[in-house]
C-alpha cells in the first residue's frame, strides 16, 4: 500500500502525515506513508484544497484533517 499526503508544510498537513503514519501502524497492514511537497507533483490529482490524502494512487480527501481512526477506515 501507498499512501501520501499532499501539503506544503502547513500544520494540518504535518499533523495528517503524523496521523496519517500512526494509522498505518495501527492497522497493521503494510506500506508507505510518502510526504508529497512539489506542487507539480500535487496537481496530478485535481486537488482543490490541502491537505490531502492519496491511497494507492486514488484521491480519498483534500482539505480535511483527518483523524487516525477516519484515515483506518479509508486503509
Amino acid at each position: 500500500m501507498k499512501i501520501e499526503v499532499l501539503g506544503t508544510g502547513c500544520v494540518d498537513c504535518i499533523t495528517l502525515y503524523e496521523n496519517t503514519k500512526k494509522a498505518l501502524a495501527e492497522s497493521g497492514k503494510q506500506g508507505e506513508v510518502l510526504k508529497v511537497v512539489e506542487i507539480s507533483s500535487m496537481l496530478k490529482y485535481g486537488i482543490t484544497s490541502l491537505p490531502a490524502l492519496v491511497i494507492d494512487g486514488q484521491l480519498t480527501c483534500s482539505g480535511k484533517l483527518l483523524s487516525v481512526a477516519e484515515i483506518k477506515g479509508m486503509i
